[in-house]
């Protein structure tokens, strides 16, 4: 147990609670743990969700599958990551994507109904439910706005134009690379890289491995209009 609440107070959902808390809370509950293996599906696409996961141990991907049988990964979770949270008191509560286990993972599961318990009983969880829930429709929001602009140069200006507001530098870091860059900007990732290579001749930005350099922020931001 105390190895389940060390874990659990490094979650979002469990933010500003203390061990005893936690430890409380999951005594009021009735949750699930599953071990799965590299590579096991944790849920399948259109499969009903009543329960909310939080990643013990591990890592999982969210993988949507294309007729064409292209699978793009969505998003990747790691320990003390949640999912589930956003369907689960959905009107149609089915996962919208497949979750896959990309390591050895440990999954710790909570009906619904017990979330609504544990709100009930601990205003501290009620509000980091709620700020979660309210973090994932601004971040369906940006996702949008991003699918919004019509080319690719547009796109990428918005994306960092975001990034310099969030890390107020212009210098740009980067946890992952071009293959995830362009998943979340929804674009090939050779047409990326092709686009941040012009980018880059024009005076505009400047880039190394996973670090983008702002070179001019007022020609980035004349890509938006022009």
């Amino acid at each position: 147990m105390n190895k389940i609440v060390d874990v659990l107070s490094k979650c979002v959902l469990f933010k500003d609670m203390t061990n005893n808390e936690i430890k409380k809370s999951l005594e009021s509950i009735d949750y699930k743990i599953y071990i799965f293996k590299k590579d096991e599906i944790i849920a399948i696409e259109e499969e009903e969700c009543v329960y909310l996961g939080i990643i013990l141990d591990g890592l999982v991907e969210i993988q949507k599958t294309f007729p064409s049988g292209n699978i793009v990964t969505l998003n990747r979770f790691k320990s003390g990551n949640i999912f589930g949270e956003a369907i689960v008191f959905s009107k149609k509560h089915v996962y919208p994507a497949t979750i896959m286990s990309i390591d050895n993972s440990k999954i710790m599961f909570i009906h619904k109904n017990d979330i609504i318990n544990i709100c009930s009983i601990n205003n501290k969880f009620l509000g980091n439910f709620m700020t979660i829930l309210s973090d994932r429709i601004l971040m369906l929001n940006s996702k949008i706005k991003i699918l919004s602009y019509e080319t690719i140069r547009k796109k990428i200006a918005n994306f960092l134009l975001d990034e310099y507001k969030k890390q107020n530098n212009n210098f740009l870091e980067f946890s992952y690379g071009r293959k995830k860059m362009a998943e979340v900007l929804n674009v090939p990732r050779p047409s990326l890289s092709r686009e941040l290579a012009k980018m880059r001749d024009e005076g505009i930005i400047d880039f190394d491995k996973n670090v983008i350099k702002i070179v001019d922020i007022k020609l980035l931001e004349g890509c938006l209009i022009n």
